[in-house]
Order: C-alpha cells, then structure tokens, then sequence
C-alpha cells in the first residue's frame, strides 16, 4: 500500500508537470506585443497637436529650392497687418457670393503655392479647421471713413535676439493660440526669409523652442477711463 501511494504521488506531479509545461508552451506562441492594426491611437499634448499638422510636407520644404526672386520679407508680413499678433487682412478683392470658407480660401491658402496674378507665393494658414475665414480676417479697405486712433501698439519681436543663452534655440516671442502649426508660417516659399527655419524636417517643433511668457506678463489689463 505504502509502494502504491509513492507511485500514485509521483503520477499526480507528473500530470502536473505536464499540464504546467503545456500552459506555458501555449502562453509563449503568442504574439509577444500588440500588432500595429490593433494599437491605439497615441494623441498629442493639446496645445502642441498643431506643431505636426503639416509635418508630412517637412521633407518637401527641406528641397525646395529658394526662388530669391518672390520671397516675402517681415515686413511685408507686418503690414497687412494692424497691429502685432492681429489676424492678416485680407489684401485681395473678395466675391462676396462665394463661400470665404472651405471651398474658396483653402483652395490657395491650405498647401500654398505661387499665384502669377499677384506674383507671389500664398501664404499657408497655420489654422485649416476654422473655415469662417472672414470672422477674423477682413479685406483691406483703402477709402474709409475711419480716422488714426491712439491705441497703443506692441512693437513686433526682433529677430536674432530671443536667445535665452548664446549658443541655445531660440525662445517662441509670440502667443501659440491659432498659430501652433509651425511650419506653415516658418518652413517653405511663402514662409518670410527672416524667420524661414533651416531643418523643417525637426517637425517637433517644441522640442526645443519655448514659449516666452515675457510679451504676456508686460502687457497690462485693459482698464477704460472714467468720463468726467
């Protein structure tokens, strides 16, 4: 009886071996990670999901070679403009029967590209999701009533010195709201040469440049005078 119990016992641990080796030999034929097809999706931080709209035309910037001809300059980015960081003007006639949203203004303004009616390249927008163009931008109006104002004007940020050291990036000197697309504004033809980035195939942008909150945090809260 004591022989039989042993060899019972020894069955008993050698069916166990075998159905722990068959589990184990059937967890390791599994795939050992998630295919692709079934991963999720990975979204960007909110406030930086902008920086890689147009990351996919990064390398085709890279080899456009510069037409030195056209280039636009700041300050002709600066004066359709009426005041640093306001929207653009708009400085062609508009029809006012069409659509100034996704079916007219994108068509030119979504990839860019040179118009031989102006001779000049299109500027891209930074912001192609916000079709109700004309809620911001308004077509310039050279015959106007309106008379010069004494508002006060923030100078533009100077290029070449927002370095926080000698040798470091370059800090952002302006607000990122409506303008987190950074290569629309600072990579290809339409881009002004004075702030055309070297390596738009670094698409993560905010990698290495940093807002300045300096432009904010001087700018005091509107207050309205008394009329007396």
């Amino acid at each position: 009886m004591k022989r039989l119990g042993i060899i019972s016992l020894f069955v008993l641990l050698f069916a166990a071996f075998i159905a722990v080796w068959n589990y184990s030999y059937q967890q390791g034929k599994e795939e050992a990670y998630i295919s692709l097809e079934e991963e999720t999706t990975l979204y960007a931080i909110p406030s930086e999901s902008g920086v890689f709209k147009r990351s996919e035309h990064a390398l085709d910037y890279a080899t456009i070679p510069t037409d030195f001809a056209h280039q636009r300059s700041l300050d002709d980015y600066y004066d359709n403009r009426a005041y640093h960081g306001a929207p653009p003007s708009i400085p062609h006639p508009v029809d006012e029967h069409q659509n100034a949203g996704d079916n007219s203004c994108l068509k030119c303004h979504d990839n860019g590209g040179f118009v031989e009616k102006y001779n000049a390249y299109t500027p891209v927008t930074p912001h192609p999701e916000l079709v109700n163009c004309m809620q911001c931008h308004v077509a310039q109006n050279t015959n106007t009533l309106f008379k010069p104002g004494n508002f006060a004007k923030v100078n533009a940020p100077e290029v070449g010195n927002n370095n926080a050291l000698l040798t470091s990036p370059p800090v952002i000197p302006h607000q990122t709201q409506l303008r987190e697309n950074c290569l629309a504004c600072h990579a290809g033809p339409s881009a002004p040469r004075e702030i055309r980035v070297t390596h738009p195939e670094r698409v993560n942008c905010r990698q290495c440049h940093v807002p300045d909150t300096k432009e904010l945090i001087e700018i005091n809260a509107f207050t309205r005078k008394n009329n007396e």
